[in-house]
């Protein structure tokens, strides 16, 4: 039996390509054979922002189109490397990821959290799983309550979708305080 994206490919480039775009995946199959042919046949686990960059780049040089379908192509593909690299992730999961690494046309969307200074942020997360493991002070928490009312409820708002995933697999003893802590990092991008 093929593969089904194999087939969805074929049928693509025999049946759709246009001259530009046949160059662009003729270029992607030189550059994917020279990877093999380098790495003795490994398979690299992707990057998907890397590989989202790249695959935008080729389309602008070769191929052209609406911003919003090179934007709707690049989550698919994204969607697609992420459920190939984590198959146990839930379709939630793996579109509030997506959203993370590719935002939507409109520039995010509801859930997608607050833009604030990475240290602020850092700061707001230590309070709340502090509050949520029930190690918080009693003084901190009041204070936070007397200047912002219901804060846990604020800050888990003002939380990206990924944050959320990483803070609720903590405090559910899903992952490690240094996995955690790595992947709050990288999240926030320190």
């Amino acid at each position: 039996m093929a593969d089904p994206e194999l087939v969805q490919t074929l049928d693509y480039i025999l049946n759709r390509c246009d001259e530009s775009a046949i160059d662009v995946l003729a270029e992607a199959v030189v550059r994917r054979r020279r990877e093999l042919t380098l790495m003795g046949g490994a398979v690299n686990i992707p990057n998907p922002q890397r590989m989202a960059k790249e695959i935008s780049e080729q389309i602008s040089a070769g191929v052209g189109g609406s911003i919003e379908g090179l934007k709707k192509s690049i989550q698919d593909m994204t969607m697609r490397i992420i459920r190939q690299q984590a198959p146990e992730l839930t379709d939630e999961q793996v579109e509030e990821l997506t959203r993370a690494w590719v935002p939507d046309a409109n520039g995010g969307g509801e859930g997608q959290g607050v833009k604030a200074p990475r240290e602020l942020m850092a700061s707001m997360i230590d309070q709340f799983v502090a509050f949520s493991q029930g190690t918080m002070d009693e003084t901190e928490d009041k204070i936070l309550r007397d200047e912002m009312g219901a804060w846990p409820e604020r800050y888990w708002k003002a939380f990206s979708p990924v944050i959320r995933l990483i803070i609720t697999d903590f405090i559910k003893d899903k992952i490690t305080e240094e996995e955690f802590n790595s992947k709050i990092g990288i999240a926030l991008g320190i």
